[in-house]
């Protein structure tokens, strides 16, 4: 759950998404589910001449388990908020001990 609390702060931030058949797409994150499946308005893709089938693509689904990386601009990230939540989750009062 802490992934999934994670990327809904980024929602209406530009993030990049690379796909493991090397796809890498670029957009706005509109949302993001339990499932790591994500919603990119605004979409362009990163090498037009290798895949321009693509460039018309305004706004995809993607399927959370074809995600290789997703890039996340640094100013976007709160690391505080990050650190504050894992320690929150793998507390030993709360039960996350895994």
């Amino acid at each position: 759950m802490l992934f999934f609390s994670f990327f809904k702060t980024l929602v209406g931030k530009e993030i990049a998404v690379e796909l493991k058949n090397d796809v890498v797409l670029t957009g706005t994150l509109h949302s993001v589910d339990q499932y790591l499946n994500i919603k990119l308005t605004n979409v362009s893709v990163v090498n037009k001449d290798k895949y321009p089938q693509l460039t018309a693509l305004k706004n995809c689904f993607i399927r959370g388990s074809v995600v290789r990386y997703v890039q996340i601009n640094q100013n976007d990230v709160d690391t505080e908020l990050l650190q504050d939540a894992t320690r929150k989750e793998y507390s030993p009062v709360t039960g996350g001990e895994k």
